[in-house]
């Protein structure tokens, strides 16, 4: 829907002096960019952003954003921002223990796909926008993990290619919307990638015109012709909110807001800067633009995200919940130390300036902010689609370096431990959220055999069960966890 110049929210207290309000007329501004995926972490950080640029430049009022939201279960967020006519609260949580409240009004439109679908296709037609941006995850890319390629056999795929005037998946949208763009004559428009992928736009471009090889080959030339993919890193840490969350949120800021996001202070955001029809001076708030953006992402996603799922298994076997309950455990943070240290750390060019002992450090304590209290739930979350982007880039370097496999072997026999028998050291169970799990990998992890476990498409090329030195490091990890638990483990590796 389009929130219209007269509404106004009655959930969220305008004249609280412990709110930071918006600070531009909303009734000024109007979308230049259309977002496909609203939820908390592109709402603590583009939006974040665009609203922090249009509170300090009036000239940039032509680039609100408008959302889109295409899945069913968005229907709760969805209501509760429609409710209050896009305005929500982002609280930056710092380490130093102080939260600060921001009032984001930068969402001025928002679709739900079930609702409206054809609202979605208009807007990306619509030459008015001029960037689409997306989070729709790591594996929402669709590649098939062991061939690399686009997964056609999708049911979802199939069905958009079957009937491209009525989509369901975000490249029938985008096929079907930039369809219509070049037959209305629309004009060029920047696709802009904001999932935490290595090359996340080239990454973009091949499953956007692996599908359209399939569905409407013609297009692509248009595409190559008037549709930029830049490549970006993201970085802020967001957890997920929990109903508890909103009423600690809503107490703390004095605030009734149906739909707040908490999140970390810091924040990064380096985008190559190759857009097609302009974009917002975002540089003003703190955004970086570059030519190549290859180190800041291999920086990134080399340490910062694969220490996260590096910690994650083995903290959530060991009994903890969250992050900066178990990066205060010394033995935890001996694990990350010493993984940044010697595994990743070698493998990364670090780009300019930046000092990489200190953003290791900084790693640290973000990951130790009390504020923030990040669910190690969370990133147990889609391990299968996480860890070909987090973790096998870089044991790659490492089998080919020669390096000490000895904590990487400790984490997939921890994967493996948590997906198999679903209870910790402490004997309490949980269920496990794979959503890109087949029936195949479904088997290499209930099977008795560790090795089987290897055979698991994420570990496809890596030969690890003929690699002699990993196979007898992971076999001794398989079974310490199981007849010891995971923390003994991990104190039996800390002391070698």
């Amino acid at each position: 829907m389009k929130f219209e110049k007269s509404i106004k929210t009655t959930s969220i207290d305008e004249l609280n002096d412990k709110l930071n309000t918006v600070g531009y007329d909303r009734e000024n501004v109007t979308a230049g960019i259309l977002h496909i995926g609203v939820g908390n972490f592109h709402r603590s950080h583009e939006e974040y952003y665009t609203n922090e640029l249009l509170n300090i430049d009036p000239s940039q009022s032509g680039w609100g954003i408008c959302g889109a939201m295409l899945l069913l279960q968005d229907e709760k967020l969805y209501r509760a921002l429609e409710n209050q006519g896009g305005l929500y609260t982002v609280t930056l949580c710092g380490c130093n223990g102080i939260n600060i409240c921001h009032e984001i009004g930068s969402l001025t439109e928002l679709i739900w796909a079930p609702e409206n679908p054809q609202a979605i296709i208009d807007r990306i037609a619509d030459p008015n926008i001029k960037i689409i941006s997306m989070t729709i995850t790591e594996g929402g890319y669709n590649i098939d993990r062991k061939s690399g390629k686009f997964n056609l056999e999708n049911d979802a795929i199939r069905a958009d290619i079957e009937n491209p005037s009525s989509p369901h998946t975000i490249f029938g949208f985008l096929a079907e919307g930039l369809r219509r763009r070049r037959d209305t004559g629309g004009g060029p428009v920047t696709l802009l990638s904001c999932d935490n992928l290595l090359h996340n736009g080239d990454t973009l471009r091949f499953a956007l015109t692996s599908f359209l090889e399939a569905q409407d080959p013609s297009l692509i030339e248009w595409i190559d012709k008037n549709v930029t993919f830049p490549n970006s890193m993201v970085d802020r840490i967001t957890p997920a909110t929990s109903p508890e969350d909103v009423k600690r949120l809503n107490k703390m800021n004095s605030t009734n807001d149906l739909a707040p996001v908490y999140c970390e202070e810091f924040s990064q955001w380096v985008i190559e800067d190759k857009f097609a029809a302009g974009r917002p001076e975002w540089e003003k708030v703190g955004v970086m633009f570059t030519d190549d953006v290859t180190a800041y992402e291999n920086m990134k996603l080399n340490l910062l995200n694969a220490s996260h799922t590096l910690m994650a298994y083995p903290a959530f076997l060991c009994g903890y919940r969250k992050v900066d309950d178990a990066i205060r455990d010394e033995r935890i943070l001996k694990l990350v130390r010493d993984f940044m240290d010697s595994d990743t750390g070698p493998h990364i060019q670090t780009p300019g300036n930046m000092d990489l002992e200190c953003y290791k450090q900084t790693i640290l304590e973000r990951f130790g902010n009390n504020s923030v209290s990040d669910q190690i739930t969370r990133l147990c979350s889609d391990g299968l689609s996480k860890f070909p982007v987090y973790i096998i880039p870089i044991l790659k370097k490492m089998i080919d370096g020669n390096g000490d496999l000895t904590r990487i072997a400790y984490l997939i026999a921890a994967y493996r431990h948590y997906l198999k028998y679903r209870h910790d050291d402490n004997g309490i169970t949980f269920e496990v959220n794979e959503p890109c799990m087949k029936n195949e990998d479904y088997m290499h992890i209930t099977n008795e055999d560790p090795m089987d476990f290897l055979k698991l498409s994420i570990f496809n090329g890596l030969g690890l069960e003929q690699h002699d030195n990993f196979k007898s490091l992971y076999n001794q990890m398989v079974t310490s966890i199981y007849h010891n638990g995971a923390m003994t483990t991990l104190e039996q590796i800390n002391n070698k």
